[in-house]
């Protein structure tokens, strides 16, 4: 079976982010059940395809708007009004429907299309409707939006928002109807798109590398508690907000956090211990240094991979409800807790308690498998479209 994967951003292999983390662990389990896999997408600029014989690139574009030109976002906005199409599709339009088609048939023939997420699904409908298709749904984009919408600092990109959860709410339900198998990455997230049934979806439990982790060794600890993500992207946003506003105002002067990643213009903390690091060489070796993880999510849809990340490595945690979302079962060095004070009070004795590991192997393997039986239901639904036309 040849499946064209259409997305955004093609895999680079630097798993820069959760995004691309997610593309990767599911391009590997579609290939690891026998499909040939085809990717088409666009590249960060300056970066190439991770498997460049298998990839087809419409070329190469810087979709975040932390990074953009206030001209660019103008005609962004401009493109998504003139096409009716969201924001974040009206950034891929570039090329044009005509451009995708001729990228399409240089792919030969295909059995079916993987619609990776709304971005580029949305941005190109039309073009993917003469196959049947798996769609991926990375979360619950209209559902996200509303939230956005609400914690908006302003009456304009309130009003963006509102605009993009209606369009979402649209374009996600068409891809589902169209689809014949959807995947999500969370069990919630298939009731909210409505697909709740065995035979329409599936929850991908993912892995965030290709290999399992190896067993614990002893860490040099050099903070309490360490923090990593995309910070400017709003959902992180909300949540990194909750956490030096409501829960490190509980904590001791002297507890040591760490954050790293880029973080949005104005957003500070005026607690000692706080401080924001940056670009880190090397994600797993920064948070390894820590006592303990915090895992703040505080809404959204979808998974948190930094949540599947750190159980893989078996660190220890705090984690809200909502930052388990995707995971089947918790290890015992994680704790869970949703009020502030609680929150703030699990990390104190976390810490207190030393390094705490735990073999994060059988979680990774776990994952895994119930990553690959998932896929594999999703390619018999797409393969019995075959079947029903030589029948």
């Amino acid at each position: 079976m040849h499946l064209l994967f259409a997305t955004s951003i093609v895999p680079d292999g630097s798993l820069g982010s959760g995004y691309e983390i997610a593309n990767a662990a599911i391009v590997d389990a579609l290939r690891r059940a026998g499909a040939r896999v085809t990717v088409l997408g666009f590249t960060w600029p300056g970066s190439l395809p991770a498997d460049p014989d298998q990839t087809i690139v419409l070329g190469s574009v810087d979709v975040r708007n932390e990074t953009a030109s206030s001209m660019q976002k103008v005609r962004w906005l401009a493109e998504a009004v003139r096409s009716g199409s969201t924001f974040a599709s009206a950034k891929l339009r570039g090329p044009g429907a005509d451009a995708v088609r001729a990228a399409i048939r240089r792919a030969g023939h295909v059995d079916g299309y993987v619609l990776n997420s709304v971005q580029m699904a949305g941005a190109y409908e039309r073009c993917f409707e003469d196959r049947p298709s798996l769609f991926v749904a990375h979360n619950v984009e209209a559902q996200s939006a509303r939230e956005n919408a609400h914690s908006a600092p302003d009456a304009f990109q309130r009003l963006l928002f509102r605009r993009e959860a209606q369009l979402l709410e649209a374009l996600e339900a068409r891809l589902c109807r169209r689809a014949r198998f959807v995947f999500t990455l969370s069990e919630e997230d298939r009731a909210a798109l409505g697909v709740a049934t065995d035979g329409r979806s599936a929850a991908l439990p993912l892995v965030t590398r290709g290999t399992p982790p190896l067993a614990p060794v002893r860490r040099e600890i050099d903070c309490d508690a360490a923090l990593i993500g995309t910070w400017t992207w709003q959902p992180n946003r909300v949540g990194l907000s909750w956490f030096l506003d409501e829960v490190v105002p509980h904590l001791p002067d002297d507890f040591r956090i760490r954050i790293a990643g880029a973080i949005p213009a104005g957003l500070t903390s005026s607690q000692p211990g706080v401080r924001f690091v940056g670009r880190v060489p090397d994600a797993h070796d920064f948070i390894r240094r820590a006592a303990c993880v915090p895992l703040i999510s505080r809404g959204g849809t979808g998974v948190q991979l930094k949540t599947i990340e750190t159980f893989e490595l078996g660190l220890p945690s705090v984690a809200t409800s909502s930052a388990l979302r995707g995971i089947a079962e918790k290890p015992a060095n994680c704790v869970v807790a949703d009020d502030p004070r609680a929150f703030a009070a699990a990390l104190r004795k976390a810490v207190a308690a030393g390094p705490r590991h735990v073999d994060g192997r059988g979680f990774y393997e776990a994952q895994r498998a119930a990553l690959d039986r998932a896929i594999a239901r999703g390619l018999a639904a797409l393969g019995s479209v075959g079947q029903e036309a030589c029948a």
